[in-house]
Parts: C-alpha cells; sequence; structure tokens
C-alpha cells in the first residue's frame, strides 16, 4: 500500500475533490486510516468551519478532526493560483511550511490523499509550480480527467510534464460528468493507448454525498487493487 497518493487533474473544476472525497470514504470503510490535506486552497472563505469548502468536503469523507493548519496550510481569499495571490495580495506561499505540515500529517495517519490545485503547472512561485511540490513531497499521482472533447490532449500534457519531473502515475480516473463527451470505453481505450498510463475506472455525476452513496459507487468502478498495490 502506497504511503500516500497525490490527486492532481487536467485542469481545474475537474471534480478532484470529489475523487477524493469518495477515495477517501471508500478507504476508511476498507479499514484504511486515511488522512486528507489540500496544501493551497482559494476562495471566497466559508463563514462556518473550514476556510475552503473543499477541505470541509474531505475532512468530512475521511471523518478526521486535524486541525485545520495541518490540512489546509494556506488559504487565498481570491480564485487564483498562489502565484497570482502572491502578485495581487502579496501573500506569499510558503512551501517550507506546506512540507512541514505534510511531514506532520504522515504521522498521523497510515496514508493520505492530497488534492493539489488546478493541474500539474499550476504555478506556486515564479518557477515553482504543482509538480515541484510533488517532486518535494515524493508522491505518486493520480490524474483525474473528463470526458469532453480536449480530454485527450489535456491528458496527454499532463502526463508529459510529469514524465519530464520523472513523478510516478498510479493511473488515471476519468469524471464521467460531461454529457457529450467521450464514449468511456472509448476513451478509456485511447488514453492507456496514447499515455501508457492505466485507466483505474470511471466515475457517474455524483448528487449523493453520503458515505454509502459514494462507497458504493468507487468500490463498484475504481481498480483499487491496482490504486493501492
Amino acid at each position: 500500500m502506497p504511503d500516500s497518493l497525490f490527486i492532481t487533474g487536467t485542469d481545474t473544476d475537474i471534480g478532484k475533490t470529489y475523487v477524493a472525497a469518495g477515495l477517501a470514504v471508500t478507504l476508511r470503510k476498507m479499514g484504511i486510516d486515511v488522512g486528507i490535506m489540500k496544501p493551497f486552497a482559494a476562495g471566497i472563505p466559508q463563514r462556518k468551519g473550514f476556510k475552503s469548502e473543499d477541505v470541509e468536503i474531505l475532512a468530512t469523507a475521511a471523518q478526521i478532526t486535524d486541525p485545520e493548519l495541518l490540512l489546509n496550510p494556506q488559504f487565498f481569499p481570491i480564485m487564483a493560483s498562489p502565484y497570482t495571490a502572491l502578485k495581487n495580495l502579496k501573500i506569499k506561499p510558503n512551501i517550507p511550511l506546506i512540507l512541514k505540515q505534510f511531514k506532520t500529517l504522515s504521522k498521523l495517519h497510515s496514508m493520505l490523499l492530497v488534492e493539489g490545485m488546478g493541474g500539474v503547472m499550476t504555478p506556486i512561485l515564479q518557477n515553482y509550480f504543482v509538480t515541484n511540490l510533488i517532486k518535494d513531497m515524493k508522491l505518486p499521482i493520480i490524474i483525474v480527467t473528463r470526458t469532453r472533447v480536449g480530454a485527450i490532449n489535456h491528458t496527454i500534457m499532463t502526463c508529459k510534464m510529469c514524465e519530464k519531473y520523472k513523478i510516478p502515475i498510479k493511473g488515471i480516473i476519468i469524471n464521467n460528468f460531461d454529457v457529450d463527451g467521450y464514449r468511456i470505453k472509448e476513451l478509456k481505450r485511447d488514453l492507456e493507448n496514447l499515455t501508457c498510463v492505466p485507466v483505474l475506472g470511471s466515475v457517474p455525476f455524483i448528487d449523493d454525498m453520503s458515505d454509502d452513496s459514494l462507497y458504493k459507487i468507487f468500490k463498484k468502478n475504481i481498480d483499487l487493487e491496482s490504486l493501492l498495490n
């Protein structure tokens, strides 16, 4: 079983949080002590609970009570990359803090699911991207993609950047929420042929985020054996 996994996507709004939440619920129900982390989050802060709605979803899925500063060391109150937050708000992304909190969380749980921000080339500093963060964490990744036209291009580019940075890829998960996208069977075939990365499965549009619903969907649709080995 891998110590931890980094969940990234081919773009923003690709459904990384819902995939990470589904995996957290499923692994927890399989008896694995799973923790979560979202190093950077951005947007309008919630009035109650965690500042980030994504972090709230993940923490609920994993049923953990770790402090917010561990789960989400930095929150930017604008919808932007950490680099843009640095330029616009003069809030400098704190990489040493992120890595310190990651190390602490790693000791508290058997396995961590770390959700990234945007895609692998989302800028954090001038010459430091999400790819650099993944490298510093020494984690394999899961790539979340979708079915709409353009997904193959975006997925190939993501895989190529991971290859360049020597980041191991555990597999691809297809988020099937587009009504007019590729057929799953054809997309799986083409992605595996073009990237040589296994597609671990696809998940349908999720409107019921209950434990039972997520567990049923992910247990049925995701190759958990390949993900954990």
